[in-house]
């Protein structure tokens, strides 16, 4: 399922996970007082892979290979991301 595939009823849940972003980001640099942002992309990604996996891997009974079909990975990538966010 993608972002397109969203139920009829619920076609504010990919805007609403962006719009949360947006905010906490707008927030973040604001926060920053003038500092010089550094790494703010790998900064974002880290912060957003651990729940996304954490979730992803509830909801698939911990199935490793379920859970990289549904991410769209290679189950060895999804497992390098999980010991990488010392969630095996």
């Amino acid at each position: 399922m993608t972002s397109d595939d969203l139920p009829a009823d619920r076609p504010h849940a990919s805007a609403g996970l962006e719009q949360c972003v947006r905010d906490s980001l707008h927030s973040y640099f604001r926060d920053l007082g003038g500092e010089t942002p550094d790494g703010v992309y790998d900064m974002v990604v880290r912060l957003v892979e651990k729940p996304l996996l954490e979730v992803v891997m509830s909801h698939a009974d911990h199935n490793q290979s379920r859970a990289a079909q549904w991410l769209g990975l290679n189950r060895n990538t999804l497992r390098k991301k999980l010991a990488s966010h010392q969630l095996l």
